[in-house]
């Protein structure tokens, strides 16, 4: 395969996530790629994405079975699309200290930059300006090859148009705009939007994704928008601790030097009860240097109100598995397990009244191969308090199974610190160096009750 970037990538303009640069959103691998490349050619710029030259994605399709069963297709319209095969296989050998019962120390990961990935893009040029666009993502474990979700193969699947005068519109399962707003505008590394193993910002992002999405983009000069609207579909039970029914809208700026953005999104629980999240933050480029502040805040409805304390007995009813209040709890969760992974805090984690973080870093170009970021996540949450809430019952909701004893009184803080070195080999590969410290106060600890937690891991990734 050819390593060369064509000229039109070469001249490309940094990343809007807009729909005139990267008409198949592929997350954060394209501009990753696009970026090494121009380090390592000597030209720093702020994180960009970027299509494969014609000649790489001719050989790409050769490469696989599947594509060039689609290129050894006759039609008329085949010699207007283009499909394109792309991944990440990331694995490190991580140690952390403090750890959780069951779980072990020493562990080699499936992703510890990057979570690995299979995707194909598909576009297809109708003339006029006017594009149909495909986009299908799998996420995958490297260090068993299953599948990173038991529940969703395609971590992205949307079929879309961009027009060259109206925008995009996407629809289908994909990115929300919480999670385009972080990694696009102040990422919190500038070769990786994020550490997979270490990311408290993307718990900060409404689980990242949603089904039954419509989205549309568009790009005013160095002005960007998106909005998002997403359908629950009636969703019930277990199936509904992540909401799907959601609706949003972003705004930001990008000129290659300066980013701001800021977004707004709200998810309804089955319940009718709201979560509502804000982000805005910026970034500023000069050179090897580059440097973001972010300030986020989720809000969630009180879900203490779904139990009843008429009786023992209707108490003992509300609070039962896949009732309202229980997937209530489980939302919350979830949401947090986006943090640092599932089943890392003790449940208390589930209180939520407000949740805020302020994250900011910096990232530096060493040499052409060799850049140091570090980054701070700065996290505080207040409870509703089952104390408060619960009264008589309090006691018994702790001593439940999966129950917990909180007080609207007592803020949990939270602060998580990362420091990376990062070599690259290629364009494409890279091994880097990570150092993570948590700290914990407040009712929210470790699983284990520990409130401070190190961890460092070594690892190797590929992007194709």
């Amino acid at each position: 395969m050819s390593s060369g970037l064509s000229a039109a990538a070469k001249s490309a303009k940094p990343p809007s996530g807009g729909f005139s640069f990267v008409p198949c959103g592929t997350g954060e691998l394209l501009w990753e790629i696009n970026n090494r490349a121009r380090v390592m050619a000597g030209r720093i710029t702020e994180n960009q994405k970027v299509h494969f030259s014609s000649q790489e994605t001719t050989l790409m399709k050769k490469a696989t079975l599947a594509v060039a069963a689609l290129a050894a297709c006759t039609s008329s319209a085949w010699a207007q699309s283009t499909v394109t095969l792309y991944g990440i296989v990331d694995a490190a050998a991580r140690y952390t200290t403090n750890v959780n019962p069951g779980a072990a120390p020493k562990q080699l990961i499936p992703g510890g930059m990057s979570q690995s990935r299979l995707g194909v893009n598909v576009v297809e040029d109708m003339g006029g300006g006017l594009k149909a666009l495909v986009n299908m993502e799998h996420r995958l474990n490297s260090d068993t090859g299953a599948a990173s979700s038991g529940t969703d193969f395609w971590r992205q699947a949307w079929v879309g148009l961009q027009s060259s005068d109206l925008g995009q519109i996407r629809l289908g399962r994909q990115y929300n705009i919480l999670f385009d707003v972080y990694t696009s505008t102040f990422a919190s590394f500038r070769y990786s939007p994020y550490i997979e193993a270490y990311k408290p910002e993307i718990g900060m992002s409404m689980a990242a994704r949603q089904d039954n999405m419509v989205k549309y983009l568009a790009q005013f000069g160095s002005f960007y928008a998106e909005v998002q609207v997403s359908a629950g579909e009636g969703q019930s039970g277990a199936a509904a601790a992540f909401p799907n029914k959601t609706v949003g809208g972003l705004v930001r700026y990008n000129d290659g030097k300066f980013g701001a953005g800021a977004a707004y999104l709200q998810a309804t629980e089955q319940t009718g009860k709201k979560i509502k999240a804000t982000v805005l933050g910026g970034s500023y480029t000069n050179g090897p240097l580059y440097v973001h502040a972010s300030w986020g805040e989720n809000k969630f409805e009180n879900p203490f109100t779904l139990l009843s304390l008429s009786s023992p007995a209707a108490f003992a009813a509300s609070t039962a598995a896949g009732g309202p209040a229980n997937i209530a709890l489980a939302t919350r969760t979830a949401y947090t397990g986006g943090i640092l992974g599932a089943n890392i805090f003790n449940g208390d984690a589930a209180d939520i009244k407000k949740r805020t973080m302020i994250m900011f870093g910096a990232t530096y170009q060493l040499t052409p191969q060799l850049n140091i970021g570090a980054n701070a996540w700065l996290t505080e949450q207040t409870h509703y308090g089952t104390v408060q809430n619960l009264g008589p019952f309090s006691a018994a909701f702790a001593a439940a199974p999966g129950g917990f004893s909180t007080n609207a009184n007592t803020k949990s803080k939270a602060n998580f610190f990362a420091v990376v070195l990062d070599y690259a080999f290629s364009k494409r590969t890279d091994a880097y160096l990570e150092m993570d410290y948590t700290k914990l106060k407040g009712e929210v600890l470790f699983l284990n009750g520990a409130g401070k937690r190190g961890g460092a891991m070594v690892g190797l990734r590929h992007r194709f």
